[in-house]
């Protein structure tokens, strides 16, 4: 029995509350959480067969230290990765800042990090050493130092575990010196970007179903790693005797934790449906015996995140408030959370397993060659019943759409429930926006532009030139501040304090700048289309996604710098912006007719790998396409210039009431020169003050009139 005295010398912020178990048997429970994986990864390394493959003999083989090593090494990597970025959440996203700055507590969080990003560098060294080896079907020692290296600048698997080390190199030293909350923010963020390029060059990438797999996959290990390392860190957290605030860090994971379980579902069940070709495959083969495995882990890990929600969570806002808001109950909330980790264990080593376990082949095998580049055989001619039928299901912008109308419906909600009045013709603005996405980047639109220009073409003014007048007439920034809710704590940052800080940053105001938004959306379709860019992003689904983000971005931030209501880090004059308009509307009209008089047809080493028997003449698409760039041009002219008046004549109104406001205090009808007159009156008082040696005078009333009692 402990003395009393142990409680006595406890901090008062945690008088009252569960006194936390210590952290004194974490490393066995990591040795604990360590075995189930192995167990896991061993398990379905077996059932899958991937290390017991037939040897022929006379031709190379890696051996067995390379198809054990391998998997083993990718699972310390995965392991490092999902305990790197849940110790930046937790000193990020989960525990208070101040006023900027991370706590003690926050930086040692970063500082450990640093040490998990090391060990997760260098398991990555140890992955592409071992891929290299079976790739070459050389045994272990027998791969020099050259043939890996040729293998990391030449194979797209390679070079994507060598952007994992770069990355995580940066993290192990810039965490370091980090002491601010936006420096840790961008340390996360390059966290998360570690983690996809292993996903964006593995079975993803040579499925027939490109959109649904590669964004899947990356999005599964994107969802998998903040769930589980959130969850891990903040386990730990709750462990401490001296944990900051552990309640509020446990309410925040619960909010992030139902994100990422929804992510893990949608991800999941696309990459299985890009993979699987029948019910068969899931019941019948080892690839869909796994992936049932693993969904039945799943639903264990949402019933227990239930119990959190239901059980734990809502006991803690039942109880007393305390210093911090919440009176912790830790025993119940590690009891639940010690089981979720060691199944999240248990899950990691099975997806390392189902990473190794071949899929299962598709039920026809297809002769035609355009299948493997496209992801699908050639669609029949164009009509207008294939354009509305024609799907192409691309989970990104499935996910942003979805996402974004969600956010922005649910804010609009929240300020009609308070209250409060949101503009109709905004909402409508909006939604229009996204079903704009929708036509050009899922519907049949999406299927033709794969094979012809002027359909790309479509997609390109389109996402460019209409989408994002919509979207930022939606006024989606202004929305997102007046719904989201202030911290509770002052100095802290939440979702709101980081948008005001991201609109005040040095990088908004750069971007935003009408010298870099303009040149950008005017320049870059040179740069893509008259390079060797553009065949070389059409032929890779990334490259796709690429451009149709690029045109999306690149269109958003040119029109909210002309058109914008939302906040902005510079007031553009209407002039200036009518000027750009042109200037930038002209270059676009010039562009297709550079399209329209190219002498032969462009990107061939793309589209030249496909036989349409249905269009004879790839050059006459061509012009076609340049005439839709030049002609689409005018639509969103005449749009933007409607709005610019609209927006003119509404800030001359609000200027001329700020004038009557002013004159009827006792103004003149110029207020900026009013201000100037006072500002001279303060100094002229301050300045004879000064001479007389006295107390400063009384301020004067001045032109802008007397002081109001």
């Amino acid at each position: 029995m402990a003395p009393p005295a142990q409680h006595d010398t406890s901090p008062k912020e945690h008088r009252g509350q569960e006194q936390a178990p210590g952290t004194a048997n974490v490393p066995l429970y990591a040795l604990i959480a360590a075995l189930v994986c192995t167990v896991g990864l061993g398990a379905t390394l077996i059932l899958g067969g991937s290390v017991f493959a037939q040897v022929i003999p006379g031709l190379p083989d890696a051996g067995e230290a390379v198809r054990w090593g391998m998997p083993i090494a990718k699972t310390v990597m995965d392991a490092a990765a999902v305990l790197t970025i849940g110790l930046l959440l937790m000193a990020v996203v989960l525990l208070a800042s101040q006023k900027g700055r991370l706590s003690p507590q926050a930086t040692g969080y970063v500082r450990g990090a640093t040490w998990s990003a090391l060990a997760w560098s260098l398991a990555a060294v140890a992955t592409l050493y071992f891929q290299a080896s079976e790739f070459l079907a050389k045994p272990m020692g027998q791969v020099s130092v050259d043939e890996v290296t040729a293998y990391a600048g030449s194979v797209s698997a390679g070079i994507g575990l060598m952007f994992v080390v770069l990355i995580t190199t940066g993290i192990a030293l810039f965490g370091r010196t980090t002491t601010t909350a936006t420096g840790g923010l961008w340390l996360l963020i390059a966290s998360f970007l570690a983690v996809t390029p292993p996903a964006l060059t593995g079975h993803s990438a040579s499925s027939g179903a490109h959109e649904l797999a590669v964004t899947g996959l990356a999005l599964h290990l994107v969802s998998i790693c903040a769930w589980v390392g959130g969850l891990t860190v903040v386990t730990y957290h709750a462990m401490r005797r001296d944990a900051q605030e552990p309640a509020v860090a446990a309410h925040r994971f619960s909010r992030l934790a139902l994100w990422a379980y929804v992510g893990v579902a949608v991800s999941g069940a696309a990459s299985a449906l890009a993979r699987l070709y029948s019910l068969d495959d899931l019941f019948g083969t080892e690839y869909g015996l796994i992936i049932v495995v693993k969904i039945g882990l799943f639903g264990i890990l949402g019933v227990l995140g239930y119990a959190h929600r239901t059980r734990v969570l809502t006991r803690v806002d039942a109880a007393p408030a305390g210093k911090f808001g919440y009176t912790f109950r830790r025993r119940g909330f590690l009891r639940l959370a010690g089981a979720e980790v060691l199944i999240m264990a248990a899950v990691i080593g099975v997806s390392v397993g189902l990473g190794r376990t071949a899929p299962p082949p598709p039920l026809e095998s297809t002769v035609d060659p355009a299948a493997a580049i496209l992801g699908f055989p050639i669609p029949p001619a164009m009509s207008l019943q294939n354009l509305l039928t024609l799907w192409r299901p691309d989970l990104f912008f499935i996910m942003l759409v979805v996402v974004a109308g969600f956010l922005y419906l649910g804010g609009v909600r929240r300020l009609v429930r308070r209250g409060d009045k949101w503009p109709v013709g905004r909402t409508a603005a909006f939604v229009l926006g996204l079903l704009t996405i929708v036509a050009v980047q899922l519907s049949g639109f999406a299927t033709y532009a794969m094979i012809m220009f002027s359909m790309h073409m479509i997609q390109h003014m389109v996402l460019a030139m209409v989408t994002p007048i919509l979207l930022v007439l939606g006024a989606p920034v202004t929305l997102a501040l007046r719904a989201l809710r202030p911290v509770e704590k002052r100095g802290d940052r939440g979702p709101r304090e980081w948008l005001n800080a991201f609109l005040n940053s040095r990088f908004s105001k750069l971007v935003t700048h009408p010298a870099v938004a303009a040149p950008v959306f005017v320049f870059s379709p040179y740069a893509l289309y008259f390079t060797p860019l553009f065949p070389t992003l059409m032929n890779d689904h990334l490259g796709h996604l690429f451009m149709g983000v690029h045109f999306l971005l690149s269109g958003f931030l040119f029109y909210w710098v002309i058109v914008g209501i939302d906040p902005a880090p510079r007031k553009v004059p209407f002039l200036l912006r009518i000027l750009l308009l042109l200037v930038a509307m002209g270059f676009h009209a010039f562009f297709g007719i550079a399209i329209m008089e190219q002498a032969t047809p462009m990107a061939m080493q793309y589209y030249g790998q496909f036989e349409i028997p249905w269009m004879a003449d790839q050059a006459a698409d061509q012009y076609a396409g340049g005439g839709i760039a030049w002609a689409l041009g005018e639509i969103p002219t005449v749009m933007v210039m409607l709005a610019l008046v609209v927006q003119w004549s509404r800030d001359d109104e609000r200027q001329e009431r700020r004038r009557e406001r002013h004159s009827r205090r006792g103004g003149s009808d110029d207020a900026d020169m009013d201000d100037y007159n006072a500002y001279l009156a303060e100094l002229d008082r301050r300045s004879r003050a000064a001479a007389g040696g006295g107390a400063p005078a009384k301020p004067a009333e001045t032109e802008s009139g007397p002081k109001q009692d």
